[in-house]
């Protein structure tokens, strides 16, 4: 019987004459990429971070502090400068007594406010007013604000493209005298009226009686004159002021709706909470016409102090 011997060439499997050989696959060589950076991308359903913390507690009780210590200082800064100004009303008012430039017994005031760096609450408060000669028309308060705030409501509708209105001009001007020319970013914080007619008598009347010999014999002067002032600011404090330069050292003659303390409680009981619907009728009006041209002001000017 005849035998065949593996020749010393085969490799058994990988033989081509083996009989359980089968050929390899090919493997395919390719050039090498460059590498590329894939940047992550997050599942369409992951939530969004959260938001930043938001202030605590601490931080908002100090904010509120810091702003309520703003507005008392703005209250107080306000009365002294309608105190100010009735007072110097009053003197301007008697020297010009019956001549062709004497002085109706009212006068308007504008507040406004800037940023100031270099003042204690870190801003300025700045005044302008508005005099007005002594007429049939400017006699009577109540009418004399409600005309004014005619007058605010004309110049605001007819303000052309460009040239947008302001109560302190160049045109149209509703003041007079005092911070006529203010900083860019002053804002408007409050308006008031000053008026030398009093519980004592009408402007006109006393001044007459300053004129008597028997007022000289008992050196009496406009200094000794009382005068009323009447405020409305934009965070909604109401502001009563009796000057009387007579009075006790304990009466400040101020009567508010909000307190000039910063340090006073906030749930105190304040008899003058309503203050503008206090008082008789004629009070009462000027109240009224007053907040008519508080809010014509205010809602044109669109803006709040910069605190």
């Amino acid at each position: 019987m005849m035998t065949y011997a593996t020749s010393a060439g085969s490799h058994g499997p990988h033989d081509p004459l083996h009989p359980g050989w089968h050929p390899e696959p090919t493997v395919e060589l390719r050039p090498a990429r460059a590498h590329t950076r894939v940047e992550f991308q997050p599942p369409h359903d992951q939530p969004p971070p959260p938001p930043p913390p938001g202030p605590s507690p601490a931080d908002i009780e100090e904010m509120t502090r810091r702003d309520a210590a703003w507005w008392a200082d703005l209250r107080r800064q306000c009365t002294a400068r309608a105190k100010r100004l009735n007072s110097g009303h009053a003197v301007e008012a008697d020297q010009r007594y019956g001549t062709r430039d004497a002085l109706g017994p009212h006068a308007v005031m504008l507040f406004f406010t800037a940023p100031a760096a270099t003042e204690p609450q870190r801003y300025r408060l700045h005044t302008g007013w508005r005099l007005f000669l002594s007429a049939p028309e400017s006699d009577d308060l109540p009418q004399m604000l409600a005309d004014l705030a005619d007058i605010a409501a004309t110049n605001i509708a007819h303000t052309t493209a460009g040239r947008r209105w302001h109560p302190l001009g160049p045109e149209r001007s509703m003041v007079n005298g005092g911070d006529i020319n203010l900083p860019g970013d002053a804002v408007y914080v409050g308006v008031g009226a000053s008026t030398l007619d009093t519980d004592d008598g009408r402007w006109n009347q006393l001044a007459r009686l300053l004129r008597e010999p028997s007022a000289t014999a008992q050196h009496r002067s406009v200094f000794d004159l009382r005068g009323r002032c009447y405020l409305l600011l934009t965070d909604g404090t109401a502001i009563d002021i009796d000057r009387n330069p007579h009075a006790p050292l304990h009466y400040d003659g101020i009567r508010a709706s909000k307190p000039l303390d910063a340090d006073r409680p906030a749930h105190w009981h304040n008899p003058h909470a309503n203050l503008t619907v206090q008082g008789d009728y004629h009070t009462r009006e000027i109240w009224r016409h007053l907040a008519a041209l508080h809010h014509t002001l205010a809602g044109h000017l669109r803006q709040g102090p910069a605190t």
